[in-house]
């Protein structure tokens, strides 16, 4: 996914917000699962949601004010009850990498409590799995 750095996305300095990194790898996860023929609907409708439970991140370089950056997504593990995704954020001109990331979702049922992962949307997952 590629996205272009706003003014909105940037602190004073002129880099962009910490906190801001999160979104574009919400917004590359999203991507990833529509890639692959899965929707929140779908997720809806099977009485399953997902949540972040765990997000490690490492920030090497600032991306600033107009750059363009990518943003990846891989399915690293699939457990009973959770996704786990290693994610890339890179400056798309310089391929410098910007930021790197493991995020661990966690299945929820309606009341928001673990659940397992339905078993066709893992079986689907799992063809995606590297």
């Amino acid at each position: 996914m590629e996205k272009q750095i706003y003014y909105h996305d940037t602190d004073a300095g002129g880099v962009v917000y910490y906190g801001t990194y999160l979104r574009y790898l919400e917004e590359a996860r999203t991507e990833f699962l529509v890639a692959h023929g899965l929707s929140l609907e779908l997720f809806r409708t099977q009485k399953f949601l997902y949540a972040v439970r765990k997000c490690n991140l490492v920030y090497k370089s600032p991306a600033r004010y107009g750059d363009t950056i990518s943003c990846s997504a891989k399915l690293k593990k699939i457990t009973a009850a959770q996704l786990i995704f290693d994610q890339v954020i890179i400056d798309k001109e310089s391929e410098k990498i910007l930021v790197e990331a493991e995020v661990h979702l966690v299945s929820l049922n309606k009341d928001f409590k673990p659940t397992p992962i339905p078993e066709d949307l893992k079986n689907t997952l799992l063809a995606h799995c590297h």
